[in-house]
């Protein structure tokens, strides 16, 4: 019966150690003879996102950063921006910005600018100004958001530097855990993370307001996490392997870890696919944002931190 029950428990185990390991014990994927490659098409993304934000002037910011009022209606039936557009002018707002959102019935965001301080009454007079010119064609409001042009311009700075700070004491973090080079290493990669995740935004158009900035804040965490997992790893081989090249160590610390990695990046990814398709339109832009982030997260672990340190390590041995 011991013996049953033994090799029952070793099945077990044995099972276990597969779902936990996706990638075999002894795979040996040359990933720091990746690293000049996979760094040559990060500098390219990290010159389109320059290209983007000078071409378009800036990202495009929402009414959390400028200030003014913001209405998120839907209408009962099917509604072009055009026809939108028109019952805008007919009551009075044709200087209003109307995006579409799509949806059933067709979904509309109206931005209405501050001029000099806030009106708490406008968004009320726009919505009866806009049924009366409706007449019959119904629709509902989903949300209503109004912040003043100050407010906008203090909300604007402070996200600005909240997203630099955490960049910054989290390579401080690493500094301290580690050592300086890793540091460097990791505050690079989230720099790049950012960036990269910035850029896409660019490219797809969203605006730029707080939840963007909470995703932003979001990928920092969940990049140095992995970062510290791999940079641990790393510590513990060149203990055991003091005769290996750091470069032989490293590209064996991010094989043992390859697993945790996927395994971890992905159940997070599948819930930022179920909140992108399930949560609505509102917070698209916020799932769109972790979702490029965590997987430029993992990239930048893998191809970017240990290309920073390998340098430091020959920058030393010179």
């Amino acid at each position: 019966m011991a013996r049953v029950s033994e090799s029952g428990a070793a099945v077990r185990e044995q099972r276990a150690q597969r779902f936990t390991e996706i990638i075999p014990q002894g795979t040996r994927f040359d990933f720091i003879r990746l690293s000049p490659y996979a760094i040559a098409i990060s500098t390219v993304l990290l010159l389109a996102t320059v290209a983007l934000w000078i071409s378009q002037g800036g990202p495009r910011y929402g009414i959390d950063f400028v200030g003014g009022t913001m209405l998120h209606v839907r209408f009962a039936k099917d509604q072009g921006a055009a026809d939108v557009r028109a019952l805008l002018e007919k009551a009075g707002q044709g200087s209003a910005e109307l995006q579409d959102l799509g949806g059933q019935g067709g979904e509309f965001l109206i931005r209405l600018a501050a001029e000099g301080s806030l009106d708490e009454d406008l968004g009320e007079q726009v919505i009866a100004s806009l049924r009366e010119a409706a007449g019959d064609q119904t629709f509902e409001v989903l949300r209503t958001e109004m912040v003043g042009p100050k407010v906008g311009k203090d909300l604007r700075r402070k996200a600005i530097l909240a997203v630099i700070a955490s960049t910054l004491m989290m390579g401080i973090y690493l500094t301290i855990r580690f050592e300086f080079r890793y540091g460097v290493g990791a505050a690079v990669a989230l720099a790049h993370d950012v960036a990269i995740t910035v850029g896409a935004l660019l490219l797809l158009g969203y605006e730029f307001d707080l939840s963007i900035v909470a995703a932003l804040l979001t990928i920092t965490g969940f990049s140095v996490n992995d970062t510290v997992v791999i940079c641990d790893r790393i510590r513990e081989n060149l203990r055991k392997m003091r005769r290996e090249t750091f470069a032989t160590v490293a590209n064996l610390s991010i094989n043992e870890t390859l697993s945790r990695t996927i395994i971890t990046t992905g159940m997070a990814l599948l819930v930022i696919v179920a909140l992108y398709v399930l949560g609505g339109s509102v917070i698209h832009g916020f799932a769109f944002a972790l979702l490029v982030g965590f997987i430029a997260g993992v990239y930048s672990t893998v191809f970017i931190v240990t290309p920073v340190v390998l340098l430091f390590e020959g920058h030393q041995r010179r």
